[in-house]
């Protein structure tokens, strides 16, 4: 067991931030992150999401990104600047290793256990995101589907849907993206949603971010599972967009009531609108339906509220002062990733000074 002030959870643009402000005020700490290489979630994202269609990579604080090619995969450019950010500060990160449990530890520590060893910490920065704890949603008959069922986090490239009937699920940026590039091949493209999709047209200014991360914020401070950040602002009304619409790729249908061998059927609320038992044969469905925040190995902590999230103010976990989360909720994006690792190892010096501290 190795005795440390602070164990970090996560090497993605959260908890390279909090590393890089622990590592300029001198606080001992080490990062453990799952992933077998620098670049957090962006590691893994498919190879058609270039620079330039992803949401923007704000700066990491100290090393500006620089001019990159937009056209190149975000994955590999995320990825590089990950990377080189980690080197030029000398950050202490560990991969992979993976993070199995934090539990109380002796004399008011924190354990951590993982695969790489255990460590006494006297505080944690939790900066786990989402990516590996997607979100499948279940329905009546899902078992029976005789086609392919996949998740975001398993589309690699348009390609594999070349000829084929695609039900995309989900109203998100993801699911638009998706389904615009594989309505390029496909046989047949049906999207479906549970609630309206919203668009953007016009720029989106500070205000209006502002309000968008507010209103997350309002949910992690009730102790709610927290909602998307980039789900609040709207996507964005880009020319693509707007020539999808007009195709008729963009036209959305109601959540369907159930999957049978051949497709998925709504039965209907007696209006006639969707025709009762509509079917609509499928080869591939595809949940485009987000992810869940990382924070089972916490369960030991008891840190959940009765709404079913952990209530967090100001990147501090409520019920355990030692314990903070970052890149939960409202910093659930780059530039708010960044502005959540300077709070929280603003949060952990005054903690590890001790009560008297100012």
């Amino acid at each position: 067991m190795t005795d440390i002030d602070v164990v970090v959870i996560g090497a993605g643009q959260a908890g390279l931030s909090t590393s890089h402000f622990l590592t300029r005020d001198g606080i001992d700490h080490v990062v453990l992150d799952r992933s077998p290489r620098p670049g957090g979630a962006w590691q893994f994202r498919w190879p058609s999401l270039t620079l330039g269609a992803a949401h923007r990579v704000h700066d990491l604080p100290g090393l500006p990104l620089g001019v990159a090619d937009t056209g190149r995969p975000s994955s590999e450019v995320v990825s590089e600047y990950f990377a080189a950010y980690e080197r030029a500060f000398g950050l202490p990160v560990r991969r992979p290793v993976e993070v199995r449990q934090v539990r109380e530890g002796r004399d008011g520590r924190l354990l951590v256990a993982s695969s790489g060893g255990e460590w006494s910490a006297r505080a944690l920065v939790n900066a786990t995101g989402t990516w590996e704890r997607p979100f499948w949603p279940r329905y009546p008959g899902q078992e029976t589907f005789r086609g392919r069922q996949l998740h975001t986090v398993g589309y690699t490239r348009e390609e594999d849907f070349a000829g084929e009937r695609v039900v995309v699920v989900g109203a998100g940026a993801s699911a638009v993206q998706l389904l615009m590039e594989i309505a390029r091949v496909a046989r047949s493209t049906t999207w479906v949603t549970r609630r309206p999709p919203v668009f953007r047209d016009g720029p989106f200014d500070e205000e209006a971010g502002r309000t968008a991360v507010a209103r997350v914020d309002a949910r992690v401070r009730a102790g709610l599972p927290p909602g998307s950040v980039v789900g609040a602002t709207g996507y964005p009304l880009t020319p693509e967009v707007g020539a999808a619409m007009a195709a008729g790729v963009l036209d959305r249908l109601p959540m369907f009531d159930r999957i049978v061998p051949e497709g998925v059927v709504w039965d209907g609320d007696g209006s006639g609108r969707l025709g009762e038992g509509r079917l609509v044969e499928a080869d591939t469905i595809l949940w485009a339906t987000g992810f869940r925040p990382v924070i089972g190995h916490l369960a030991p902590l008891r840190l959940r509220e009765p709404g079913g999230g952990i209530r967090v103010e100001d990147t501090v976990a409520v019920r355990d002062p030692r314990v903070h989360l970052v890149g939960y909720g409202p910093s659930a994006s780059t530039v708010g990733a960044n502005r959540a690792g300077r709070t929280a190892a603003r949060h952990i010096r005054r903690l590890l000074a001790g009560p008297l501290a100012a």
